[in-house]
């Protein structure tokens, strides 16, 4: 097991820094998704949620969301990222909206908190604009699935195909 970047050796939380690192392109992509119940998505594909669009607006706010996240995070750092693609798509198999959030950046540092605070905040904006007809929604499997760049290379979760 590695060593922990974000641990000093008292065990007190320390800001990693990543002044003497080489810039470098990097990218990360996570998912998740918003289970519910099947008239939930059938509502929200048909445009009739009271609050609007929900896809667009899901899509925004995962973007904002990652533009925010050293502002969340303690120990991130701010990072001027090149981009942002957020894809919220309705899945009735799973009775889901699946949450795709991609980042770039030529940086110090990786955009992993990035991608997963949008797949994160997009969820969240999905549970509000859709809990005044399904408060049982269940926000959940939300994880990394690539990285690239960096001194630690690429990274493909294993369930991942594509």
């Amino acid at each position: 097991m590695s060593k922990l970047t974000h641990i000093d050796e008292q065990g007190q939380a320390k800001m990693v820094d990543v002044g003497r690192k080489d810039v470098t392109q990097r990218m990360a992509t996570a998912r998740g998704a918003v289970f519910m119940e099947a008239a939930t998505l059938e509502l929200i594909v048909a445009g009739q949620m009271n609050k609007g669009d929900v896809f667009t607006v899901a899509q925004l706010a995962g973007i904002m969301g990652a533009k925010k996240t050293s502002d969340l995070i303690p120990l991130c750092h701010p990072l001027p990222v090149n981009h942002i693609d957020v894809v919220c798509t309705a899945d009735p198999e799973a009775q889901a909206i699946q949450i795709e959030a991609s980042v770039r950046v030529g940086g110090k540092t990786g955009v992993e908190m990035e991608a997963l605070t949008a797949v994160s905040v997009a969820a969240l904006t999905i549970y509000d604009m859709a809990k005044a007809v399904d408060r049982a929604m269940r926000i959940g499997d939300i994880r990394l699935v690539y990285k690239a760049g960096g001194k630690s290379g690429e990274y493909r979760a294993p369930e991942i195909d594509s």
